[in-house]
């Protein structure tokens, strides 16, 4: 078998493997689209907790969009051409909802919005800086202790619509709605309050009840006193659009989860010895994002088992406070100790990838430079069919590779006994 693995924007890597040393090729499940436009023009019309999108605006002075980075595959642009006719004529600006992360480049404002939207709109689009303490307000403080600080634009526009994407994350439960504000475009230290409820193993993928992380999203949104109304779509494998679901930002949340599981929960038979996960454009951004597929791969590992992961990381390892934690350990458990010492943002990022490291190893094939890599525990390969042939043969003859083919975004689980 010849495995075509996707690399960075465009381009494509290939390994051979013996077909029966393949336990599967691993994709986020194939579901029926219909036709895009109307799907989001019947959530906008039925939206939950509001009579339509249309009446949500009536009258409103100005309306703020909070739209996502480039590092999430949101089809914000596609949603602002089904939604033109109805935000025609009201005074309307954008922030993007960076969190921490830095500012989109160029090319990123263009793929997120497209040149029609970004040319028309290039004047009133504005972009979160969580540090940038003087645009920040304080509006209460969550059940956890999160001091709830959010840009001054999201409260001071007189109507807010989200548009963002629903997808498993792996310590929030999913992505939409909420973390448009938390950690969207909220404080640094807001940010890192809530992150740190990161550290608890019941903050992870799929799951909403007892996630301390999610939970403290929605007590902190609860300070925000502002009627919200989300446009949260999901996606397909192709990025086509599979379902929306708008309205009240929580009653809208719950059944795009239903539609995003129908997606990218994806059933195995058993764990496997090795696990390939690759991460694809834009998630491949940089080894920050990457992370997510290191998370999302061990679930199909056996302990003692190797998860390569495959990502460009195109613009290097982005924040590095968790290659500098996990740098600085003499060993993943050594990581861990480090961090409950002590918790900066991006130490969640560091604990996750230590509690692998604590029953696996962690190969790479990447851009990253193999030094930097071997100082965070993770073994870098110059190719996959090199990393290929080298994990089959640490693991033997009987030893299977299970290949994600979207490894930051599918969640393999093992099929339940009947």
């Amino acid at each position: 078998m010849i495995l075509n693995i996707p690399y960075g924007k465009d381009g494509g890597i290939e390994a051979a493997i013996d077909d029966a040393r393949v336990a599967g090729v691993i994709e986020p499940n194939e579901v029926e689209i219909g036709d895009e436009a109307a799907t989001i023009r019947e959530a906008l019309a039925h939206p939950y907790g509001y009579e339509s999108l249309a009446a949500f605006l009536k009258g409103a002075k100005d309306v703020l969009f909070i739209v996502n980075d480039p590092t999430r595959p949101t089809p914000t642009a596609r949603v602002l051409d089904f939604i033109e006719k109805d935000i025609e004529g009201y005074p309307v600006s954008f922030i993007v909802a960076t969190g921490a992360h830095r500012a989109p480049t160029h090319e990123e404002y263009i793929q997120i919005f497209s040149e029609k939207h970004y040319r028309k709109h290039k004047d009133r689009i504005f972009v979160h800086d969580a540090k940038k303490g003087e645009d920040m307000v304080y509006l209460g403080t969550s059940k956890n202790g999160t001091e709830m600080r959010v840009n001054r634009r999201g409260v001071e526009a007189d109507r807010i619509v989200i548009i963002s994407s629903v997808e498993p994350h792996y310590f929030a439960g999913y992505t939409g709605g909420r973390k448009s504000f938390l950690p969207g475009i909220a404080a640094h230290e807001t940010i890192t309050q809530n992150h740190k409820l990161a550290l608890k193993r019941e903050a992870c993928a799929l799951r909403l009840e007892g996630n301390p992380v999610h939970e403290d999203m929605i007590d902190a949104l609860g300070t925000v006193k502002k009627e919200v109304f989300a446009i949260n779509t999901v996606l397909d494998k192709h990025h086509r659009i599979y379902a929306a679901v708008a309205g009240d930002v929580h009653q809208s949340l719950d059944p795009a989860i239903s539609k995003a599981n129908d997606v990218f929960v994806a059933e195995i038979p058993e764990k496997c010895d090795i696990v390939v996960s690759v991460v694809k454009f834009p998630s491949d951004i940089d080894l920050y994002q990457a992370q997510k597929g290191i998370d999302n791969a061990k679930y199909a590992l056996k302990e003692g088992g190797v998860l390569l992961l495959v990502a460009k990381c195109r613009m290097g390892v982005g924040d590095d406070s968790f290659v500098k934690l996990l740098s600085s350990a003499s060993s993943p458990a050594d990581a861990l100790k480090k961090i409950e010492q002590g918790f900066v943002l991006g130490y969640h990022k560091a604990a996750k990838m230590a509690e692998v490291g604590l029953s696996a190893e962690v190969w790479a094939v990447t851009d990253l430079d193999p030094a930097l890599l071997e100082s965070i525990f993770i073994k870098p390969f110059a190719s996959l069919q090199e990393a290929l042939d080298a994990a089959l043969a640490k693991k033997g003859p009987d030893a299977k590779a299970l290949v994600l083919l979207d490894g930051s975004l599918t969640i393999p689980q093992v099929k339940a006994l009947v």
